[in-house]
């Protein structure tokens, strides 16, 4: 496969006229702000998140939604760059510059003298200078707490492992203790940091699998006129394991 170089051309300016014209010109552009474009900025990556489980990494298949999503979030940042321009706070050349100079200063391995064997080490690096920067007092200050839980699991775990801390082995039974059920929660994240695995996509990619075997098998009851929601248990896991028998059903 030939790599395309990125290359920043008109369009990108255009795009940024075409923000800035819609957010002069159009009432409903005009009356938006930082708040009242939270959800849609939710939906969005939510969207792009769709669209990255859908991709195929060895075809490219579906290249053209990512590349839909992709320029669907960019109009967010684009756009709440326009609305701090409006305010006199920044602009979107503010906004590239300070990612640009946060990016270089966080790769000492690249355009410093520091070494970086693996991976690991390079985000044991970006979080020590990140605390440097912030001021923060504990490595664990910055996570964010609208973070899913598994995702933001993960997070606390390897900063912990950074200081040499691990969850303990989940005590109590998860099957009538709130807090049991969540530290074995926790102890499958850190399992699955350890393994190099990603919890929040891992659950994610369990219950798109589990929706699409529930559908198939809603379909073939209703093929036979049989309603899921009416039958008793037996009948419904009859459907299950038929569901669970036709090709694709994973």
């Amino acid at each position: 496969m030939t790599e395309r170089q990125p290359v920043v051309t008109d369009d990108l300016q255009r795009f940024v006229e075409l923000v800035a014209t819609l957010r002069r010109d159009c009432p409903w552009d005009a009356e938006q702000t930082h708040s009242s474009l939270r959800s849609y900025l939710l939906e969005e990556a939510h969207e792009l998140l769709e669209a990255l489980d859908a991709y195929d990494e060895a075809t490219g298949s579906g290249s053209e939604d990512l590349k839909e999503e992709l320029g669907d979030l960019l109009f967010q940042v684009v756009f709440h760059a326009r609305i701090a321009a409006d305010d006199g706070r920044f602009d979107l050349a503010d906004v590239a510059r300070g990612i640009h100079d946060k990016l270089r200063h966080r790769h000492p391995h690249v355009f410093g003298d520091v070494v970086a064997e693996d991976s690991g080490q390079v985000l044991t690096n970006w979080d020590r200078i990140k605390q440097a920067e912030k001021g923060r007092e504990s490595a664990l200050d910055g996570i964010p707490s609208t973070l899913p839980s598994l995702a933001a699991a993960q997070k606390v775990v390897r900063r912990a492992g950074g200081l040499g801390l691990e969850p303990g082995d989940p005590v109590g039974d998860p099957s009538t203790d709130p807090d049991a059920l969540g530290d074995l929660l926790l102890s499958l994240a850190a399992t699955a940091h350890d393994d190099g695995l990603d919890a929040e996509d891992a659950l994610r990619g369990a219950v798109a699998r589990f929706t699409r075997l529930v559908r198939r098998a809603e379909a073939l009851a209703a093929a036979d006129g049989v309603d899921l929601r009416e039958v008793e248990p037996a009948v419904a896991a009859r459907y299950r394991k038929r569901a669970l028998a036709e090709p694709g059903h994973g």
